[in-house]
């Protein structure tokens, strides 16, 4: 049996005679690189010192934890000979120059799930590659919709370290050989089955949910005596990669939807550096991802740190939420009885 592909192998196999490919490659290896980095970091708990207390700054909607900026840091020093003109990243306020003149534009969460690491629970690093545009330094590179991304990826920091990627030619989920220090393919090809009985979202919020999300999460809670007629396992674990790597490999359903709370209606996650690699990433696996009424792709981006409601997963179930978004009461499916459009509905 042969020895599986190693991720430049596959990066090497992928751009072979294409300079514009090479250049993306490299990118893709030295933010690898800074994954491994930041992975070993990780896997020193309170051995690394205080990686969970707060710097008393923000990180998008959660206080920046010591973890974030020492992975934010990392990524930096990996991308400084990598062919990238400018870095967006959730712990910066603006774009930084990194190479000006470059033909690339990184943008990053350098720690997604920040918030668990003192309860040992999976976080990971996402990002996305795209054209450089203007002079490169700005921000301008960033707003462009997530159709013209070059590479997408994130990284799991679990029991052991993933790092799933797309260049355009479907989902692949590499792991890291901790003896040679390199991410070696595992799962090539993903594919996510397209219908589901497994959701994730925080329960939490119900109440700050609009009235589609409520009927969805209710309908699906009824299990096999409600409309849906099946019973559904629910999931949450606070770090989006970690919920997408389960989709990825079984299946399922992750929203984050937009809500009553303040400064929550346009959604949790960040467009540009969040819900676009995981949208493509789903994407190339034959699911699906949705603000509940557009496809999350074709939006384009007005702000570096701009929010954006999510729905992603198996696409068969992603469709229907869809078509609940556009007409709630329009699917059939309601308890006559005691359904939202019943004979008791208040």
């Amino acid at each position: 049996m042969a020895d599986p592909m190693d991720l430049g192998s596959f990066l090497d196999q992928w751009a072979q005679g294409n300079p514009g490919r090479a250049d993306i490659a490299v990118a893709v290896i030295r933010l690898s690189e800074a994954c491994c980095r930041i992975g070993s970091l990780v896997s020193l708990g309170p051995l690394a010192g205080g990686l969970g207390s707060e710097t008393g700054q923000q990180s998008g909607a959660d206080p920046q934890k010591e973890v974030d900026v020492r992975a934010n840091d990392l990524i930096v020093a990996a991308l400084k000979d990598a062919p990238v003109a400018t870095l967006g990243s959730e712990e910066l306020e603006w774009a930084l120059p990194i190479n000006p003149g470059a033909p690339l534009a990184v943008a990053v969460d350098p720690i997604d799930g920040s918030s668990n690491i003192d309860a040992n629970v999976s976080i990971g690093t996402i990002f996305t590659v795209l054209p450089a545009r203007a002079n490169g330094v700005d921000t301008s590179s960033f707003l462009q919709s997530g159709d013209m991304q070059l590479a997408a990826g994130f990284a799991v920091y679990g029991p052991f370290t993933s790092l799933v990627l797309t260049v355009g030619n479907g989902t692949h989920i590499f792991t890291l050989q901790r003896s040679t220090g390199q991410f070696v393919l595992t799962t090539p090809n993903v594919e996510i089955p397209a219908s589901t009985r497994e959701y994730a979202i925080n329960g939490s919020n119900y109440r700050h949910w609009d009235e589609t999300i409520r009927t969805y999460v209710d309908d699906c809670l009824r299990g096999q005596d409600g409309p849906r007629g099946k019973n559904f396992n629910m999931r949450w674990t606070a770090s989006p990669v970690s919920d997408i790597y389960r989709i990825l490999t079984r299946g399922g359903i992750f929203l984050y939807p937009g809500d009553l709370r303040e400064n929550y209606n346009l959604g949790r996650l960040r467009l540009v550096y969040e819900a676009n690699p995981l949208a493509w990433i789903i994407e190339q696996a034959g699911g699906a991802a949705s603000t509940g009424f557009d496809r999350i792709l074709d939006i384009k981006p007005n702000t570096l740190h701009q929010r954006t409601p999510i729905i992603c997963g198996s696409k068969t179930e992603v469709e229907y939420l869809v078509r609940l978004h556009h007409d709630p009461h329009g699917l059939g499916e309601r308890s006559p009885l005691f359904g939202r459009r019943g004979l008791f509905r208040i």
